[in-house]
């Protein structure tokens, strides 16, 4: 017998978890902006948030089935997008990342990570539980391989980056081999290698960054400035913080950007190693309620779609974290749901919104 759907099958605790963590961001996006240029910040996230609220709760109420019949579609237009940013999108800091649409500036590469998040999951569905062949693992290589390829253009490394962990969740879950596992890390190591040793498809910025994680010092003004000051802003936290609106570091313009890349480190000098703590506790919290929706989904399509899911955002909370504390390169990952931008905001809350569409579905026949 079907099951009706309502609201009432929506995960209200993760939302409210969601929130919680939201909240958070609006006040320390107020405090890490006041008396800077980008005072006011903290009204635009607001309206981001409820945005993306309404947009979450529009795509929980649309079958996922029917989501990933469009995905290919999805993805062709993806593409078309990415290739229209590379010929007539804005300029901003030396790289072609935005579409201005009006007063709005729309970035297709946020948006590309849930469609891969759809398409790859419809991918392995499709191929059922067989084991896969050297051509499976080809063809979603190639699939994940082209949009980030576009993204590296723009340049936009630490986007296409993020495109990474939808692939590797999907290989893992849709049963990839030990065997073939070994292999495919030992190319792209060497890959990589290769590409870095030889200079071809990196920029110099890009090394310069890639390394400057390691020793700062040795560039303090320059490719180090960035890691040096989140460095000294999180140690002169201590244990409790500076207070809000009291961060030497990031009221004293010192921290770049301490409203989206390193509101981290914002958030440890004001609020001290209990205030990253308990944040860094609510997303552990929220990627355990993930998880759990994942193994309560009514098939396989719905649990490759969850993992995507938190495949991504743990991603992106592992490196924005790391490299605030130095122990990863700088690559403009945002922080999820605490950093500042439109368009990191939207596609988290539409990427919950299709872990809230399989929730809805767990008990429909």
């Amino acid at each position: 017998m079907r099951r009706a759907l309502g609201f009432r099958d929506f995960d209200w605790p993760l939302l409210g978890l969601v929130l919680l963590l939201c909240t958070v961001s609006v006040f320390e996006i107020y405090s890490a902006t006041m008396n800077t240029k980008y005072q006011g910040f903290h009204q635009k996230q607001l309206y981001w948030i409820l945005g993306g609220i309404v947009a979450m709760f529009i795509i929980s109420k649309v079958d996922y089935h029917k989501l990933l019949d469009i995905g290919y579609w999805a993805y062709g237009v993806c593409l078309l997008s990415l290739g229209a940013v590379l010929v007539v999108g804005q300029k901003v800091l030396g790289a072609r990342r935005w579409i201005r649409l009006g007063p709005m500036h729309f970035q297709p590469s946020e948006w590309v990570k849930l469609v891969l998040i759809l398409c790859v999951a419809r991918y392995f569905a499709n191929l059922g539980a067989r084991e896969l062949t050297w051509k499976d693992i080809l063809k979603a290589l190639a699939l994940v391989g082209i949009p980030m390829a576009l993204v590296k253009q723009q340049p936009d490394l630490g986007t296409a980056l993020t495109y990474f962990p939808i692939l590797v969740a999907g290989l893992f879950l849709g049963g990839i081999k030990v065997r073939q596992a070994l292999i495919l890390t030992v190319v792209a190591v060497v890959a990589v290698v290769g590409v870095w040793t030889s200079g071809i498809g990196v920029k110099k910025f890009q090394k310069a960054r890639l390394t400057s994680f390691i020793n700062p010092d040795n560039d303090p003004r320059g490719t180090g400035y960035q890691i040096r000051q989140s460095l000294i802003a999180v140690g002169s936290g201590g244990v409790w913080g500076k207070g809000a609106e009291k961060g030497s570091q990031t009221q004293g313009d010192f921290l770049p950007i301490p409203h989206a890349d390193f509101i981290f480190a914002a958030l440890g000098e004001e609020h001290g190693f209990i205030g990253a703590f308990l944040v860094l506790l609510l997303y552990f919290v929220i990627l355990m309620r993930l998880i759990q929706n994942a193994q309560t989904a009514a098939d396989m399509p719905g649990a490759l779609l969850v993992m995507g899911v938190v495949a991504v955002l743990t991603f992106q909370i592992a490196v924005n974290v790391g490299m605030v504390i130095g122990f990863m390169p700088v690559t403009g990952i945002p922080l999820p749901l605490m950093s500042y931008g439109g368009s990191s905001v939207l596609f988290t809350f539409l990427a919950l919104g299709v872990v809230m569409n399989v929730r809805m579905r767990r008990f429909v026949n």
